[in-house]
């Protein structure tokens, strides 16, 4: 049977903050956890075990376990602050549940109730549970005066004990209007991240990438394949970078979308002077922008690897890595998806794509959306459409994922080689910092 799994990201409500993410499993329909319980178990035990290394990173992992998870000691995959153990109505009834659930919580694990509900079985064991999590997707939940009266005293009670309470299912504007409207602690749901960033005036970038790319260029011999890795894990840098050299300034002949062609045109003395204009603005990113720019870098590397399972694919991987990287920029700079593009000379099945999920590379895109989203029908649609057998999704998603993990941990940490100290650079021609001012800003 086809499985699928995919993280989707809790928020902050006040601050934008990513604290961490569920991970959604899916079984031959819609979950895992509609399955015969002991079959569910059986998929969940032996993925986690196989990938519970590649999806931990600085933030926490939420994860829904069933009975049968609970009672085989699943949770101890991963130390006490890495996992949050969400427990439903399959576990709260079980007659065994409570001594596991004390047990875990002597070990300083953690524990969410899904679904929370003002009834004796969810109030006895409110005491284990540091969240309190409310699925706001329910139409009368929101939008019946019952419905809502029922929320505002469960996020009442919540606040009144001492709980965190999560609003789960904020798919829609309205509803997360509403979930801020209640003051919940944390958001998540589709829109969520639609709402990770503003749009800016200037670029956002990462500031560890970018400092990397600082000391990458003042070596004396720059090793140019570095420093086009550098540049292509990072959105805001490569729009940068190819915004630059294709405008009048450089004059090509033919403009490209290619990063290391980009490189080459610059040259090594104006590519340190264009890093040493960006920063004077180099003010690095807030946490939702961060979050922005690691869904980018997530989807350009998931859509770069889906390629190779298309046949006679009309685009290569480099074009698959730019829908996905390109995929957040209108969120990033002051200008809508078309105008961006109209600055970058991507092919026209990127174009398309982008702007309106047309042919196939559109439905590469579509396929990213569809499975960032949790919505399993869609993507096994759109990957049954292609030709990628959706038994390898799974993986292939979560190899992408810790692949961004182990690049995040080195930029998130000060970049400095070992043995050398810091190194500034120092330029003198004012004409040409005039010229990059002007393409610049």
């Amino acid at each position: 049977m086809d499985r699928c799994v995919v993280r989707q990201a809790i928020k902050e409500t006040m601050t934008g903050n990513i604290i961490g993410y569920e991970l959604l499993f899916q079984g031959s329909d819609d979950s895992f956890y509609d399955e015969p319980e002991t079959s569910a178990a059986d998929m969940i035990s032996n993925f986690l075990m196989n990938n519970s290394n590649k999806f931990v990173s600085d933030k926490i992992m939420f994860i829904t376990f069933t009975p049968s998870l609970l009672f085989r000691n699943t949770p101890k995959m991963f130390e006490p602050d890495k996992v949050i153990i969400q427990i439903e109505d399959n576990l709260i009834i079980h007659p065994l549940a409570t001594p596991f659930i004390k047990k875990y919580c002597e070990l300083g694990y953690q524990f969410a109730i899904n679904n929370f509900q003002f009834s004796q079985k969810y109030m006895e064991m409110l005491e284990y549970a540091k969240y309190i999590r409310i699925n706001l997707s329910q139409a009368e939940t929101t939008e019946t005066e019952r419905g809502k009266k029922s929320v505002e005293n469960i996020v009442s009670m919540a606040q009144g004990t001492g709980k965190k309470c999560i609003a789960t299912g904020v798919n829609t504007k309205e509803v997360y209007d509403y979930a801020v409207k209640l003051k919940v602690d944390y958001l998540e749901g589709n829109y969520v991240a639609k709402t990770l960033a503003s749009k800016v005036d200037k670029v956002k970038y990462m500031q560890g990438n970018f400092f990397q790319l600082m000391v990458a260029v003042s070596e004396e011999e720059p090793d140019m394949e570095e420093i086009e890795q550098i540049v292509s894990r990072d959105a805001g840098l490569t729009y940068a970078l190819l915004k630059l050299v294709n405008s009048a300034y450089f004059a090509l002949r033919r403009r490209t979308a290619s990063i290391r062609q980009a490189l080459v045109t610059l040259g090594i003395t104006q590519l340190r002077q264009w890093v040493y204009m960006l920063s004077f603005d180099s003010k690095g990113t807030d946490s939702s922008s961060e979050e922005l720019l690691k869904i980018s870098f997530l989807r350009a590397t998931f859509a770069s690897e889906l390629v190779g399972y298309i046949k006679d694919c009309p685009i290569n991987k480099t074009d698959a890595y730019l829908i996905g990287m390109f995929s957040t920029l209108e969120y990033m700079v002051n200008a809508t998806e078309e105008e961006i593009l109209e600055e970058i000379p991507v092919s026209a099945e990127v174009k398309n794509a982008l702007v309106a999920q047309e042919g196939t590379a559109g439905k590469i895109y579509s396929l990213l959306l569809a499975y960032e989203r949790a919505d399993w029908k869609q993507s096994k649609k759109l990957s049954e459409s292609l030709g990628v057998p959706t038994y390898l999704l799974a993986q292939t998603y979560i190899d992408c994922v810790d692949e961004v993990n182990e690049i995040w941990k080195g930029l998130t940490t000060e970049y400095e080689r070992p043995g050398e100290e810091r190194r500034f650079m120092h330029f003198d021609d004012s004409d040409d910092r005039e010229h990059l001012e002007d393409v610049l800003y």
